[in-house]
């Protein structure tokens, strides 16, 4: 293959681009994270991704907010947020040993606050929810509000705090899982089409036509997902959100804790990353792929977070931009075997990419070594949106697949789609 191999900084040395085991299409979180588990079972893998962590990863909020983000008729969805947040602290502590990166986790929890009747009805039917269910979360009066974060306005109406929702600097995440990885696991380069011969799936296509070859594809490009050819449809749309980041210019932290607001039936979200910074956003914008940073965005989620932290105003607003979320329609993910053997696919995280990061990489390495998507997972694969019969996904684990893949290796390549 000629595509650029990416060694990095902690990744120097020779590299063998000869087939693998796995290779990933994407290199943003899912991707990175379902490499590192895959590595770890023993397979070889290649991530291939022109600029790995540029996308959604980039712009997400780090925010692990299972009970805050709770949703009627997502209980699903809830239940997967919540068992990746369980494997958080373990998956945390097993990257920082191995790579020596602080990913930023911070378990201070998490203030949802309100600013008017309105606002406060919403809250309140939120907690309920919430009680139904069992989950941890606590109403506070505005005054127990800013004893928990000093720094919130006086005028808010009344809070819950979600003690249980952490948040992570999904940019330090990133750079951690590419670090634990072998050297000339990255692939600098495009993914164009999966490459498919005799029906079955044999590695990837680059911009430049050639082929990586390996027993399993796994396509992870978030919202790019949709439409590779090769790989079946996959209900998966852009969704656009337009973030900033700013710090406090005397190096004190603006907040301890993530807060969620309704301003008046308006959303932002507030996330505190390392020692002084901050990460507002979001909007969310169903333009295709045509959002971009506006005045009137960024003019909207200023107004706001300035009202609940007011100490904001005098901040530095150190960046802005937009990235597009992976949706899908009921806003899970897509996980698993799809109808074109040797064919995976990891995407449709939707506002949950960063939070599911651990289970899918566990969920989807699981599969590779073992043929079997487990059991926590297998309420996300794509035959939800198929007709029963194209529910005939198949599947063969990298150690059964020698056969196939040897003469996938010795054949020209057959782009399809």
């Amino acid at each position: 293959m000629s595509g650029h191999i990416d060694t990095g900084p902690a990744n120097t040395g020779p590299v063998d681009t000869g087939p693998v085991d796995v290779v990933i299409a994407g290199g943003g979180l899912i991707g990175a994270g379902i490499a590192w588990r895959a590595v770890q079972r023993g397979l070889t893998v290649r991530v291939v991704d022109p600029d790995p962590g540029s996308g959604a990863s980039q712009a997400a909020g780090g925010m692990l907010a299972p009970v805050s983000e709770a949703t009627y008729g997502e209980d699903r969805l809830l239940r997967l947020g919540q068992e990746s947040l369980r494997r958080y602290p373990e998956f945390v502590a097993e990257l920082q040993a191995a790579t020596g990166h602080d990913v930023g986790l911070r378990t201070t929890g998490t203030l949802l606050v309100g600013f008017d009747a309105d606002d406060m009805r919403a809250l309140d039917d939120l907690h309920r929810y919430h009680r139904e269910l069992g989950l941890p979360a606590q109403r506070l009066t505005p005054g127990e509000s800013r004893r928990l974060e000093p720094g919130l306005t006086p005028r808010l109406r009344g809070a819950l705090h979600a003690a249980a929702d952490y948040s992570v600097d999904a940019r330090a995440l990133h750079a951690a899982l590419l670090a634990a990885l072998p050297t000339g696991t990255l692939v600098r380069a495009r993914v164009t089409a999966v490459t498919v011969q005799n029906g079955r799936a044999i590695g990837v296509t680059l911009a430049d036509g050639s082929v990586l070859r390996g027993q399993t594809v796994v396509v992870a490009l978030g919202a790019a997902s949709a439409a590779l050819p090769g790989a079946p449809a996959l209900p998966v749309r852009p969704v656009g959100g337009q973030i900033l980041r700013a710090r406090s210019l005397d190096g004190e932290p603006l907040a301890e804790r993530t807060v969620r607001a309704l301003v008046r039936g308006r959303h932002v979200y507030l996330v505190p990353i390392g020692a002084n910074g901050m990460i507002i956003g979001a909007t969310s914008e169903e333009k295709g792929w045509h959002s971009r940073v506006t005045v009137g965005g960024v003019f909207e989620l200023l107004r706001d977070a300035t009202e609940v932290l007011p100490a904001l105003a005098e901040a530095e607003l150190t960046e802005t931009l937009v990235r597009f979320r992976p949706g899908t329609p009921d806003n899970a993910p897509i996980l698993g075997p799809t109808p074109v053997p040797g064919l995976v696919v990891a995407t449709g995280h939707y506002r949950n990419g960063v939070l599911l990061t651990p289970v899918t990489a566990d969920a989807i390495a699981e599969l590779l070594v073992t043929g079997a998507l487990p059991e926590v997972a297998a309420d996300f694969t794509i035959a939800r949106f198929t007709a029963p019969e194209s529910n005939t996904a198949r599947f063969t684990a990298p150690e059964d697949q020698d056969s196939a893949a040897g003469a996938g290796r010795s054949a020209s390549h057959m782009p399809a789609g």
